[in-house]
């Protein structure tokens, strides 16, 4: 299946797809920050779409939506999932935040059913919330399958107020299982840098020595002091290539 855009609700969409039948998977769902992003939802003849605002909106009051999502993770077969949702339900009641975990949560659900098991997944985030979609993600994925927390820097540093300027956000990598396909990716050495490593071991990588000799009049003119003891020079150090 190539080619294809889905226009509906996503979770409706996911149960039409078979088990372990998607390669790779990014999501960028709202980030529970309260603003309103029913703009996106429009017809082709531009007006809005009723049934996509009134999904979009169930995000962030608890309703009826909300409620069919925990029924569906409680009757599901994941114990570490509904030990989870119970227990963030109990502590954050039948709250805004609850009912975006929630909805999150059943179709992160559905991500992992239908991804291979050489798959990956990225969720793109804010700190609003990324603190317990982490959990919820350990909980359907697995902790061991947690690969990396990516922090992205959108824009230079600003104050906000009393606080530190809110200028990044979180994408979680998580895999679906330990075989998941990975390309490395390699920036070629400039040929400058790469005619300094000029040793070799046995099982064929590069390395350079290098001069850590402090700067100055016959390689010193730096002292340090460690309990008591007064030294300085310089010495020479191993770096690899790779």
């Amino acid at each position: 299946m190539t080619d294809r855009l889905f226009y509906g609700d996503n979770l409706d969409v996911l149960r039409g797809f078979a088990d372990c039948s998607v390669d790779l998977i990014y999501l960028d769902p709202p980030f529970n920050s309260n603003a309103g992003y029913n703009v996106l939802f429009k017809s082709a003849s531009g007006a809005g779409s009723d049934a996509s605002i009134e999904a979009f909106d169930d995000t962030w009051t608890w309703g009826e939506s909300a409620k069919e999502a925990l029924m569906d993770i409680a009757s599901g077969t994941n114990r570490p999932l509904q030990v989870m949702m119970s227990a963030m339900h109990d502590a954050l009641d039948d709250s805004p935040l609850m009912a975006y975990l929630a909805m999150m949560a059943v179709r992160l659900v559905e991500l992992q059913r239908v991804l291979k098991p050489t798959g990956s997944l990225y969720l793109h985030c804010d700190p609003t919330a990324s603190h317990y979609l982490k959990l919820v993600l350990d909980a359907v994925f697995g902790a061991d399958n947690f690969r990396n927390e990516i922090t992205w820097k959108r824009t230079t540093a600003h104050s906000d107020g009393r606080r530190y300027g809110r200028n990044t956000d979180i994408v979680f990598f998580y895999s679906k299982s330990a075989e998941y396909v990975w390309n490395q990716q390699f920036t070629k050495y400039e040929p400058e840098y790469e005619a300094r490593f000029r040793n070799v071991v046995p099982d064929g990588r590069l390395w350079m020595d290098d001069n850590l000799t402090a700067k100055g009049l016959s390689g010193g003119g730096y002292t340090y002091e460690y309990k008591g003891i007064t030294s300085s020079g310089g010495c020479l150090s191993r770096q690899w290539n790779g």
